[in-house]
């Protein structure tokens, strides 16, 4: 009888067997090895979202605990500090400190022999100072271990609090403690959250950034959950998964889910049951990741991306200028805001495509631009005004002629 389902396609969640990160992973474990100015005890992690940054956090959380040192695991919200101080570190603290309690002398009574009252409190109760907590559990701690704090979701937005904990651990690294911080976001909110000033060891801080799996790291990953949990699955079913999943990390986990759900109670997954599987994960994954994938972008931004949903395989930059009556110069300023976020990339001159799996396929079900969708004409010959056009051009320099070619109105 074959186990539950093991995949875990839910963000923030492990999976069940984490492949395409051991270097990453041990490289943090010699950097904690190594001792303070190891350049892997500040890092920080960027990626796409379903390409794992969260379970990369829990990832080196886990390290931290296997190496002996406590673990501080936070998200880049409003009162982020506050809690630190006030919850996280007392916590610690009482945990390891065997001095804990405090207790003085509050009275004497001397009828019927000496006696006297004495008050215990809490040594480490709840107070301000993140520097001093921290200085105090590293002292505490001594050549115990240390402590790396994690943060989640860093963006812009937290600036004043991520400053404030980047110059405390600057500090301890200053003097030397076993204070460690891996931070993870995605690459546009860490750009702009490096472009404020925030403290030098953030600007510093060791860059990973998560790209796709390899295909033989992404067949491990789906095949060993698979047979660990009591079935087992052919080899054409298993390259049809791979391929399936683009190599992207969240993909593994739906593809893997919804092709052992294709007929759970086959102790063989063929190649119909993972065909069935794929296509019901492309169907999801536009839901739980193109949207909001979309949702960060400019409405001309989802323009150029439903122009590239007319082509099956990579789209030619002159054919996306056409189809949105721009001129060719001015498409490219969107290419590269495209390629910067990393929603589509290069593919030889003047050719782009996307990185997402799934994309093309959302795109021509959900059209981003108001003005066409995939069964009209992709090559119209007037020149539509593109929903947010004037507030783009406000934000961009004025491209140059290109032989006359017409512009946005």
């Amino acid at each position: 009888m074959p186990d539950v389902n093991p995949f875990t396609p839910t963000f923030g969640t492990s999976p069940p067997l984490l492949v395409g990160r051991d270097s990453d992973l041990e490289d943090f474990r010699e950097g904690l090895r190594d001792g303070p100015g190891s350049p892997e005890r500040a890092t920080l992690v960027t990626g796409l979202r379903g390409t794992g940054k969260t379970v990369m956090l829990n990832a080196y959380e886990d390290v931290a605990g296997v190496e002996g040192w406590l673990v501080i695991s936070e998200t880049a919200t409003p009162n982020l500090i506050d809690r630190i101080i006030h919850e996280q570190l007392p916590r610690l603290l009482a945990d390891v400190d065997p001095r804990q309690t405090t207790s003085h002398l509050t009275g004497v009574s001397l009828p019927g022999g000496f006696g006297a009252d004495r008050e215990v409190s809490e040594r480490h109760a709840p107070r301000a100072g993140l520097r001093s907590q921290l200085t105090l559990l590293t002292d505490v701690l001594g050549e115990r271990g240390g402590v790396l704090i994690t943060v989640d979701e860093v963006h812009r937005k937290g600036v004043g609090e991520l400053r404030e904990l980047g110059m405390t651990i600057q500090h301890a690294f200053r003097e030397r403690r076993n204070v460690a911080f891996v931070g993870a976001g995605l690459p546009s909110a860490v750009d702009d959250l490096l472009s404020d000033e925030v403290s030098t060891f953030l600007r510093r801080a060791d860059r990973r950034h998560l790209r796709t799996v390899r295909p033989e790291e992404v067949t491990e990953g789906l095949a060993v959950p698979i047979r660990a949990a009591g079935r087992d699955i052919t080899p054409e079913a298993l390259q049809i998964a791979v391929t399936g999943t683009g190599g992207y990390p969240f993909m593994i986990q739906l593809v893997g889910l919804h092709v052992w759900r294709a007929d759970s109670a086959a102790t063989v997954i063929d190649p119909d049951q993972a065909r069935r599987g794929v296509d019901h994960a492309r169907r999801k994954v536009g839901q739980l990741v193109h949207a909001s994938a979309l949702a960060d972008l400019s409405d001309v931004d989802r323009s150029f991306l439903a122009a590239m949903a007319h082509d099956d395989s990579s789209s030619r930059m002159a054919d996306i200028a056409a189809r949105l009556g721009v001129s060719p110069a001015y498409a490219g300023q969107y290419r590269m805001r495209l390629i910067a976020a990393e929603v589509i990339e290069p593919r030889g001159h003047g050719l782009v495509n996307f990185t997402l799996p799934g994309l093309r396929d959302y795109l021509r079900e959900h059209a981003a631009s108001s003005h066409w969708s995939p069964d009209v004409d992709p090559h119209p010959t007037g020149r539509p005004e593109l929903p947010g056009a004037a507030q783009e051009r406000s934000q961009l320099p004025r491209p140059p002629d290109d032989n006359d070619t017409p512009r946005l109105p």
